[in-house]
């Protein structure tokens, strides 16, 4: 990519939501939505990590408030959209259907297409299911949700992090240990709070704890913190357990609808929590994708690198002037 020496690195001011509302799913799901920016600008659909993380105010900073329409919203049992945690219906093709619902909503064409960690997996899933309503991607912390991602996160991280897997796995009772995915879901979705409660923050400490290439104190009370705890530990584990509700590999084998479609991924050097080989498997299988590699950064997109690499994609995709009119 040829970039400009003067392109902007540094995240905008925080802004406010011109529009918010609740967005009707099914007769169990209702799904928070905000729009700030430009109401005239260039769309562009922010898609939060975990699954189950939510959104947060300084999502809307990537991007220049003047030239985008910039749409954020909590998945299905995540964040602001109710209920909180709830499993029942909560699958990737409720989720991609849910975005098409919120494009439909706000009655916009095409739109940029921006996520990390999980946001990344479910912006290549609903990419693959709807090709034509995508203008670019911004894609960071690549997640594949391959069994062996999953068992990475599981037992792998032990390797960086020992006192931080300890921590995560002492919580469950030394006889379940061969099985972490098993004994945390079923505490997760245990209905009595004292018994999910604690494996949620032990969950959210952990994640919190390996996100960051240095110690970030602030990163791991925000993931240990009871909503973002709650709505990422149940979510992840139901997810984990089923597979993420795809056919195995069915990301990378559905990248080829998606190679005519400008795309950024940024990836950290040193991610713990979703593996370089990740993101270096899809650039392969997506050359045409432009590759940066973060090179003294972890997983967090709030690390210095990694976040100014992202407003810098965004910036780019100002200069291409992306169409995102049919």
């Amino acid at each position: 990519m040829d970039i400009s020496p003067g392109i902007r690195t540094e995240l905008y001011p925080q802004l406010e939501p011109y529009s918010s509302g609740m967005l009707a799913l099914d007769r169990t799901h209702t799904m928070y939505w905000e729009e700030s920016g430009n109401p005239r600008g260039v769309p562009v659909v922010f898609l939060h990590g975990g699954p189950g993380a939510g959104s947060a105010p300084n999502q809307r900073r990537f991007f220049d408030p003047a030239h985008y329409r910039i749409v954020i919203f909590d998945q299905r049992g995540a964040g602001r959209s109710t209920p909180l945690g709830e499993l029942r219906d909560n699958t990737t093709p409720h989720l991609i259907d849910d975005i098409e619902r919120l494009r439909k909503h706000l009655g916009i064409a095409r739109w940029i297409v921006f996520g990390g960690s999980w946001g990344s997996t479910l912006a290549l899933a609903y990419g693959a299911a709807h090709p034509a309503r995508c203008a670019g991607f911004v894609l960071r912390g690549v997640f594949l949700c391959r069994q062996s991602e999953i068992d990475w996160f599981l037992y792998g991280l032990k390797h960086i992090f020992p006192e931080a897997w300890r921590a995560f796995a002492d919580v469950i009772p030394a006889s379940e240990r061969r099985d972490l995915l098993t004994a945390y879901y079923q505490r997760l979705t245990d209905p009595d709070p004292a018994v999910h409660m604690p494996a949620a923050r032990a969950w959210g400490r952990y994640e919190g704890s390996c996100s960051t290439l240095r110690p970030s104190p602030d990163t791991v009370a925000y993931f240990a913190s009871d909503v973002v705890a709650l709505g990422l530990a149940r979510m992840e584990a139901h997810y984990f357990t089923h597979g993420i509700f795809l056919p195995g590999n069915s990301l990378l084998d559905n990248v080829g609808k998606l190679r005519n479609i400008p795309a950024v991924i940024v990836q950290g050097r040193y991610d713990a929590v979703c593996p370089i080989v990740s993101a270096d498997d899809l650039h392969r299988a997506w050359p045409e994708a432009d590759y940066i590699v973060v090179p003294d950064a972890g997983h967090s997109a709030w690390e210095t690198g990694i976040c100014a690499e992202l407003v810098k994609a965004t910036e780019t995709f100002k200069i291409r002037r992306l169409n995102c009119d049919l």
